[in-house]
C-alpha cells in the first residue's frame, strides 16, 4: 500500500488551527513551540493526521525539531532517506 502524506496547506491550517493563530503566522523555520505547540498539542495532531492514514505522524520524529519546514518534510513526504536515519539512530538513543 502506498504511503499516504499531507498536503502543505492542510498542515499549516491544522497547526495553526490547534494554536489558535493564522496560517501566515506560522513561518518556515520558526519554532513552533514558540509559538505555543506544547506536546499535548502535538499529539492530538498525530491522532488526528494518524486517523487519516498518514504513517509519518509520529511523535519523536516532529518533537526532535518542531519547525514547520522540518514537520512539512516529514508529513509531506520530502524528508530525505538521511533524515530518517538520522532520526532512527536518535530514537535508538534515548
Amino acid at each position: 500500500m502506498a504511503a499516504t502524506y499531507l498536503q502543505e496547506q492542510d498542515v499549516i491550517g491544522d497547526i495553526a488551527a490547534s494554536l489558535g493563530i493564522e496560517p501566515g503566522e506560522v513561518t518556515d523555520e520558526g519554532n513552533l513551540t514558540d509559538l505555543g505547540m506544547d506536546s499535548i498539542r502535538t499529539m492530538s495532531l498525530i491522532e488526528k493526521w494518524r486517523s487519516a492514514g498518514v504513517e509519518g505522524a509520529d511523535f519523536i520524529a516532529l518533537a526532535s525539531e518542531p519547525t514547520l519546514t522540518h514537520w512539512l518534510n516529514v508529513l509531506t513526504g520530502r524528508e530525505t532517506d538521511e533524515e530518517k536515519d538520522k532520526e532512527k539512530e536518535e530514537a535508538h538513543e534515548l
